[in-house]
């Protein structure tokens, strides 16, 4: 018997902006943490932190699609993949904490959640040192 397929979530209209916005809006406040760079390997938005992945942001999201996002999340990846939108991130990267959001322009993102996950992998991935200024920051 097949397992059942979760569900997407609710089907609320997207943020204001859609989903393109809220690509924007996780975009930018990845690269405002300390020392966060972008950079395009495989042709696809990625924004690292002294040379190493802590979000993959994918593709801008177009008219019609879908707009995902991946974090590496030590802490919270077992209570995140209870999320309906969720998913371990391929290539065995979710074996080791990494984990897939996925929307359709009808979802309702929950962006506080994701700017949370962004950070919590910002800290994962960053130096100490890196870490220590946002925690001044943000103190």
């Amino acid at each position: 018997m097949a397992a059942p397929k979760k569900s997407r979530g609710p089907r609320k209209a997207a943020p204001s902006g859609g989903l393109r916005g809220l690509s924007r809006s996780l975009r930018e406040f990845a690269l405002s943490l300390p020392g966060a760079t972008e950079d395009f390997p495989w042709g696809e938005r990625v924004a690292k932190v002294n040379g190493k992945v802590f979000v993959f942001l994918g593709l801008d999201p177009v008219a019609g699609g879908e707009m995902g996002f991946s974090v590496k999340l030590p802490a919270s990846a077992e209570e995140a993949l209870e999320l309906p939108f969720t998913a371990p991130t391929g290539y065995g990267l979710g074996k080791s904490g990494w984990v897939t959001a996925k929307f359709g322009e009808k979802d309702a993102p929950p962006i506080g959640i994701l700017e949370s996950w962004i950070r919590e992998s910002y800290c994962a991935i960053a130096p100490k040192k890196l870490v220590a200024r946002l925690d001044l920051s943000t103190g």
